[in-house]
């Protein structure tokens, strides 16, 4: 478990972060909140690697099947975005990291039967202030706010029922 804990600390926060002052220093972006899409790009194409290196060289998918779905998802929110980006389109990556959250914590905590109003209430308290403070912020419009909210949720979805 404690190997498990390591691995997806650094492949998740250590080596982003590490990728992030790289890019950085060679001034491949600018600012961590308000990236173009031409800044975009290679993060996002950072974190689909990392992601894949944690799905398939990890032991997630024998041990915490429930965290690997998790992962799984993530990735293909993330793949989703490298293509919307592609196409030159924004979607908000805040709004898919607390959607992709909130869905799994509410799918999880009712396939184990875990009374957790308080947190899913919570968690989408949370999604309403991260989508008011883009709005505030001009950071996204409602149809990007809206697009992160499918791309970080659909996902989740998808890959509990369907398991493929």
């Amino acid at each position: 478990m404690y190997l498990t804990c390591i691995q997806i600390f650094i492949l998740t926060i250590l080596l982003p972060l590490s990728f992030y002052s790289l890019l950085k220093i060679f001034k491949k972006i600018k600012s961590f909140t308000e990236a173009t899409l031409e800044e975009r790009r290679l993060p996002i194409f950072i974190q689909l690697v990392l992601l894949y290196l944690l799905l398939r060289f990890t032991v997630l998918e024998t041990h915490f099947p429930e965290l690997f779905k998790f992962f799984q998802a993530g990735f293909i929110s993330a793949f989703l975005v490298f293509i919307s980006v592609l196409f030159r389109f924004k979607a908000s990556l805040h709004m898919i990291g607390c959607t992709s959250l909130a869905v799994f914590v509410l799918l999880f905590t009712s396939y184990l039967e875990i009374a957790a109003l308080n947190t899913v209430a919570l968690l989408i308290l949370c999604m309403g202030f991260v989508a008011s403070s883009r709005l505030f912020m001009k950071a996204h419009t409602p149809i990007e706010l809206m697009a992160g909210m499918l791309l970080g949720g659909l996902p989740q979805l998808f890959i509990w029922f369907y398991n493929i």
